[in-house]
């Protein structure tokens, strides 16, 4: 295979394939690096404030419920207050089981991993808020690697990783035990499965070519890619985004859609003739089958504990488990459809005003955030009028860059088919289009935070805008010393930004002036 054919299938990473060369080492240490800074942002002051912030008042408690009883369970009256003064005498008593079965409208595996710290460190703020500052800082950590991947840069790796560590959106959802920092975590470690499949592939069918291929031109058949072990990865982690939040349904789509599309490009690259009927005849089973049928498997075991309970709301246990396991195994995967039946009956009707609430066609300018906590404590900051407050916001230096960068990547896209852009561009709209159809068709109540699954790839958007800024290596001194200060510049916008918003993220107490200096908009407020 010639070389430059070889180099266009696979481009080298840096530190050499097998990286363990300095570089390669590098390409582990930087990434690590910036996963513990954003790791030390998301754990420092975890515990604070002695609350229940925003939605934590129903998932803290239904993941306290599951790995009590394995299914939400309704609680008593005064719960909230009975968990904070440390008590833990908390659930309703019922005659029977399924009187307390509490209904519920998001799938269990968010909140088990919430009761995972629940159970490790106790039903206290730290201990509902550990998973999500643990998933917050992993993310972090992968991001780094995938965008490294993607640009074959680690300075851009790692660049990925610190723009993601100062973002405020993420930052507070890193600190919250809601679901949408796991729903992102699980998205972008499905995505950085499938960018490493891509690579192991392209690697696969250039070592055919070299080593197998027929002579002569336009190649006949080329060749199965193995079981595609990182796919399957990828097909877990969208099955878990999915038993997390049913929107994780949306990117198993379009990465399915994605993945076909990589191997037909795969295919072409490597001068195969027919190269999407290949793609078809070769690659598309197994495109279904990991990153389709393996979610839906995944999605329905992450309801384990409610298959197994009698106390789930709509379970039918008793009757099921008179009949014989057959009968059961239908009846309750039937009453499992029939409960899904319910949430999306919900789902579609939900459309009660909240006063943060927002439309999706503003998310991108951060118009309109979510006050997860706010409290006026006077005194508390040396001040007679203190304010401590958790703000759902975006860093705007990031959000508002990022839009620019989307705009080049579409021109990029449409003029060179990078495949980076298009998949960047891509996934935003994964994230973010769907909530515009659903808020024009159902007047859904929707919420800003609901677009953190699209930050990465925004930021990867920013990182790959850099990159053409910087220059490719052969770009003379002048070129990419003026990148490298116009991106080093860009990053110190980021960075002072962050600072000046991060003690309305954390509920640091501050003079009630220096909290409303913060609010950039009249309708942060």
């Amino acid at each position: 295979m010639p070389r430059s054919a070889a180099h266009r299938l696979v481009p080298p990473m840096p530190g050499g394939r097998d990286g363990l060369g300095r570089l390669g080492r590098l390409g582990w240490f930087g990434p690590l690096a910036v996963a513990a800074f954003g790791g030390f942002l998301r754990f420092d002051r975890l515990d604070m404030p002695h609350a229940f912030v925003f939605d934590e008042l129903y998932y803290a408690k239904d993941a306290y419920s599951l790995i009590t009883y394995g299914v939400e369970r309704q609680f008593a009256d005064g719960a909230e207050e009975t968990i904070l003064r440390g008590g833990r005498d908390v659930f309703r008593a019922c005659a029977q089981p399924e009187d307390c079965a509490a209904y519920v409208a998001h799938p269990p595996l968010g909140k088990w991993l919430i009761g995972a710290g629940e159970w490790l460190f106790g039903l206290t703020p730290f201990g509902w808020r550990f998973a999500a500052a643990l998933a917050g800082t992993l993310s972090v950590l992968v991001l780094a690697r995938v965008a490294r991947r993607m640009t074959r840069s680690t300075l851009l790796g790692c660049l990925a990783g610190l723009l993601l560590a100062l973002d405020g959106l993420h930052l507070v959802l890193s600190r919250s035990a809601l679901l949408d920092v796991f729903l992102t975590f699980w998205v972008l470690a499905g995505f950085a499965c499938l960018v490493a499949d891509r690579d192991a592939a392209r690697a696969r069918l250039a070592e055919w070519h070299r080593t197998s291929a027929p002579e002569g031109p336009g190649l006949p058949l080329g060749p199965r890619l193995g079981p595609r072990l990182w796919r399957l990865a990828a097909g877990l982690c969208l099955g878990a985004a999915t038993a997390t939040k049913w929107t994780g349904v949306l990117f198993v789509v379009a990465f399915a859609v994605m993945a076909f599309a990589w191997d037909r490009g795969a295919r072409r690259a490597a001068g195969l003739r027919r190269p999407g009927r290949q793609a078809a005849r070769l690659d598309l089973p197994l495109v279904l089958a990991w990153l389709c049928a393996v979610p839906a498997t995944a999605y329905v075991a992450s309801f384990a504990g409610w298959l197994a309970s009698a106390g789930g709301y709509g379970r039918n246990w008793d009757r099921a488990s008179q009949n014989g396991w057959a009968y059961f195994v239908v009846d309750s995967l039937r009453s499992l459809i029939d409960y899904q039946s319910q949430v999306l009956g919900f789902h579609q009707g939900l459309s009660a005003h909240h006063d943060y609430q927002s439309d999706p066609w503003g998310w991108p300018l951060l118009l309109r955030p979510v006050l997860f906590y706010y409290r006026s404590s006077p005194g508390a900051c040396g001040a007679r009028s203190c304010s401590q407050a958790i703000l759902g916001t975006g860093t705007p230096v990031v959000w508002y860059a990022g839009l620019l960068a989307l705009l080049a990547m579409v021109v990029w896209h449409l003029t060179t088919r990078d495949w980076r852009a298009g998949t960047v561009v891509l996934g935003y709209a994964a994230a973010w289009l769907p909530w515009c159809y659903f808020a024009l068709a159902d007047h859904r109540t929707t919420f800003l935070f609901y677009l953190l699954p699209a930050l990465p790839f925004l930021i990867l958007a920013i990182v790959l805008a850099c990159g053409l800024v910087l220059g490719p290596p052969g770009s003379s001194a002048m070129r990419r010393s003026t990148g490298a200060a116009l991106v080093g510049a860009f990053v110190l916008l980021a960075l002072a930004d962050f600072w000046w918003l991060s003690p309305v993220l954390t509920a640091v107490p501050v003079p009630y002036d220096t909290w409303l200096s913060r609010m950039l908009l009249r309708s942060w407020i």
